[in-house]
């Protein structure tokens, strides 16, 4: 049942939100219900930080949990990457962000590997005073210390912002740079392990292509050397008989009838003059070249 002391405006909205907690939760229809969200947060208006009061408190806590269902049924369409900026449209700065929405925000971006999408978002947020009084402050620094600046590397920030807390009593500061250290440590052996894969990945690499590069080189060198053969068999060749035999082949096709006794001699001389630049061309490189 519905608060006397809630305005239209709210009754309204929070009708809209039961409508979009019905869809989330049993019809599981998750646009429907980021659609009812958003008329609900549209019909309260201008957005109200946590610790102002430009309006009724029950506005303010419905528009929180339009939010809260509004972020759940994003997630649940693997529409994560709009969450932020779909709340933000709502509340306009980080620093406005109801608690619950804050930490709903840091625990989604941190369980899909994406923290730094809430390290600008939640330092505003923390450096607020007016959100320094409230109760929750120091469960959402804990937790933006644990889930954002540490997975993050941000290590002095992280200190810094553990000694400039008045919430945490000594004992708690302490447990929290000691937490702060081991994650440091854990974070160089990780940084040192990797530093070596890939010194060892790079030193393998350099070895196929040590590899590659000797065995091209080797290919490259035979090739000379056959290249050096060839031409030192082929400078042993008769062009001078070659030429001859040509022309005495283009005299016995074209001028003369292979059919002709006075051919007989030409063609004769044809045969010897090939057969030894046969004998040229197909001897070992050490054989002198065939004299006349």
């Amino acid at each position: 049942s519905e608060p006397l002391s809630w305005s239209p405006v709210s009754a309204q909205a929070a009708a809209l939100l039961e409508e979009a907690a019905d869809l989330l939760v049993l019809h599981r229809d998750f646009a429907a219900a980021v659609e009812k969200c958003e008329a609900g947060c549209d019909s309260l208006g201008p957005a109200t930080g946590p610790g102002s009061d430009p309006g009724p408190e029950s506005s303010a806590e419905v528009k929180c949990s339009l939010c809260v269902v509004g972020i759940q049924a994003l997630a649940e369409m693997n529409r994560w990457r709009e969450v932020l900026s779909w709340v933000l449209q709502y509340y306009h700065v980080p620093e406005q962000l109801p608690p619950k929405v804050l930490e709903l925000c840091i625990l989604l971006y941190s369980k899909v590997r994406e923290p730094q999408v809430m390290l600008e978002v939640g330092s505003s947020w923390l450096r607020d005073q007016t959100n320094k009084r409230l109760p929750e402050y120091g469960s959402l620094l804990e937790l933006y210390l644990l889930h954002v600046l540490l997975p993050l590397g941000r290590f002095e920030g992280a200190e810094e912002l553990v000694r400039g807390c008045d919430v945490f009593d000594s004992e708690q500061q302490l447990a929290f740079l000691r937490t702060i250290c081991e994650s440091r440590c854990q974070w160089t052996q990780r940084e040192e392990m990797r530093s070596a894969a890939e010194e060892q990945q790079d030193a393998a690499t350099e070895t196929v292509l040590g590899a590659l590069s000797q065995k091209l080189l080797t290919m490259l060198t035979l090739l000379r050397r056959a290249l050096r053969s060839m031409s030192s068999h082929f400078y042993l060749l008769p062009y001078k008989k070659m030429l001859l035999a040509t022309f005495l082949l283009y005299l016995v096709v074209v001028r003369l009838d292979p059919a002709s006794p006075t051919a007989l001699p030409f063609i004769y001389k044809l045969v010897q003059l090939f057969r030894q630049a046969w004998a040229a061309v197909f001897s070992p490189i050490h054989r002198p070249p065939i004299q006349d």
